[in-house]
């Protein structure tokens, strides 16, 4: 498997945070951990399927993913390629005008919230363009064309901020203290920007966080504490959702030394 990384332009620079084009020589099974973005993808070559519940589905030759609770699992056929855009959280927000939130959990065709004329025009382009750089060329123009209008909302984005400050940690009564605004609408505007409610979001920020900085050096019931799980049956269920293994089967432990 190969992988490239590529900044955007800085035009889209406040909305996306990467491109990816990842191309598969000899066909690969990938899962996919829950993120906190929205992702669109174009297929360039190959075919990709998702499996899930013992059932394969070819995935369309452009597509949008919403924000999920459970991973997913991708095939990769031999001589696959496939461009991701990888939005920054609330990005999408300014070229879909369908909320957000109405995407969690789901996958869907690319012309099912953009021009289909665009998306095809894009995807033949794609197809015939020879450098890396010429297709996230041509992705840039496609979004440019779609953009909406600036939707950021700095209290949403500040809110953001910090639950990430806080690994996850911050409830949402404590982040709403001196918010000039109601819970309800506050939720609202959440998830209609970001693509899933204020609490769900700060298990995804949780869970990454306790995966990306595990060391085997401490105990799973030191590191879960650390994290903010002081119930071990709850990390266990928040784990198992966002893996769909326990913490011993995901980091192959043989001893997780509750």
């Amino acid at each position: 498997m190969n992988i490239e990384t590529f900044l955007p332009s800085k035009n889209l620079q406040p909305y996306i945070r990467q491109f990816l084009i990842i191309e598969s020589e000899g066909g690969m099974q990938n899962k996919i951990l829950p993120g906190s973005s929205l992702v669109i993808s174009f297929r360039i070559a190959g075919k990709i399927s998702h499996k899930e519940e013992n059932q394969e589905k070819i995935l369309p030759n452009s597509g949008i993913t919403g924000l999920r609770r459970i991973p997913r699992l991708i095939e990769y056929s031999a001589k696959t390629s496939t461009l991701l855009v990888i939005f920054k959280e609330g990005g999408a927000a300014s070229f879909i005008k369908e909320p957000l939130h109405n995407l969690f959990e789901l996958n869907l065709p690319l012309d099912h919230l953009f021009s289909p004329n665009k998306v095809s025009e894009t995807e033949e382009k794609l197809f015939q363009t020879k450098t890396n750089l010429e297709k996230i060329c041509v992705v840039e123009n496609f979004l440019v064309s779609e953009w909406v209008e600036s939707k950021e909302d700095n209290l949403i984005l500040d809110s953001i901020r910090k639950i990430r400050n806080s690994k996850g940690n911050l409830k949402i009564a404590d982040l709403l203290k001196g918010m000039p605004i109601s819970r309800d609408s506050f939720e609202k505007r959440f998830r209609e920007m970001i693509g899933t409610s204020p609490k769900q979001f700060s298990v995804l920020v949780r869970m990454r966080n306790f995966i990306d900085s595990y060391s085997s050096e401490t105990t799973l019931t030191e590191a879960a504490q650390e994290a903010g799980y002081f119930d071990q049956a709850h990390f266990i269920k928040d784990f198992k959702t966002f893996t769909n293994e326990t913490p011993k089967q995901f980091f192959k432990l043989s001893n997780p030394y509750w």
